[in-house]
């Protein structure tokens, strides 16, 4: 029985001045997989033996005991969203891009890296010149409401010099059909065309500067077109992602959920 429990304190003692002692990961943190960033003790899962100190410990499970002290995951750290670009092309469909960029990257296994780039379909009805070039445009263009936020602040141009003179309005659509391809759209710049369906009723807005500086509406929006006259829509940054709707009525102010709003491009 002696012999027994001194052979048991024995081990135990072992076993605490090894889980101190064995495979420090102090002063040998390693960025991503290296398999050389090597150590000898025990194991954060349990176990002894050779145990790791890089960045991909963790998720091969083979960490030494004091990884998490001596490596903390620092996650990936971003900034703001710059303000969007305008149109790559003016008085033609295209994409607008902001951007982000990365303030701390990640170490140690910490989150990785968002998204540092997002894109957005868009149209310029003005040319540089100032020139109205939206009757170039019979469909209705449209895209996510979103984009009415970055567009208020660029609209401070001298052909719209408040937004007492041109406040814009409200149409509601009722969607006939649409092609498949917008459920389908999968970039992250473009997934609020999945929120399309047939037979939702949709808000589109008409904002400047999408308004005609000579009738002050928007191109497509229905003016004069009876509930039961199909109109046609095409969603800006996938051209196969269009349809057909009909007009139920316009408001001064839009009603619909922030998902099924859009605007006029």
């Amino acid at each position: 029985m002696g012999g027994t429990a001194l052979s048991g304190a024995l081990w135990l003692g072992l076993l605490w001045a090894g889980s101190g002692a064995g495979g420090s990961c102090q002063g040998k943190c390693c960025q991503g997989r290296d398999a050389a960033c090597i150590g000898e003790g025990w194991r954060e899962g349990g176990g002894y033996g050779t145990c790791y100190c890089d960045g991909d410990c963790r998720r091969a499970g083979d960490c030494c005991h004091d990884h998490g002290q001596a490596c903390p995951a620092i996650p990936c750290v971003v900034g703001e969203w710059s303000h969007w670009s305008g149109c790559a092309e003016q008085c033609h469909p295209g994409l607008r891009i902001r951007r982000r960029y990365v303030q701390q990257e990640p170490k140690n296994g910490g989150e990785p890296c968002p998204a540092l780039e997002e894109k957005a379909g868009c149209l310029e009805y003005l040319t540089f010149q100032g020139e109205d070039c939206g009757h170039e445009h019979v469909p209705a263009f449209i895209t996510t409401s979103e984009y009415g936020k970055e567009r208020k602040r660029r609209a401070a141009s001298s052909l719209w010099p408040s937004d007492k003179e041109a406040a814009g309005y409200c149409v509601e659509f009722r969607t006939e059909s649409l092609s498949q391809h917008c459920a389908l759209e999968t970039r992250p710049y473009a997934r609020w065309m999945q929120y399309l369906r047939e037979g939702h009723t949709v808000c589109v807005a008409c904002q400047p500067p999408a308004m005609s500086t000579a009738t002050k509406r928007c191109s497509g929006d229905g003016h004069n077109a009876h509930g039961d006259k199909i109109l046609h829509w095409e969603a800006i940054g996938n051209s196969q992602c269009q349809g057909t709707w009909k007009k139920i009525r316009q408001l001064e102010h839009c009603s619909c959920p922030l998902v099924h709003s859009f605007i006029f491009t």
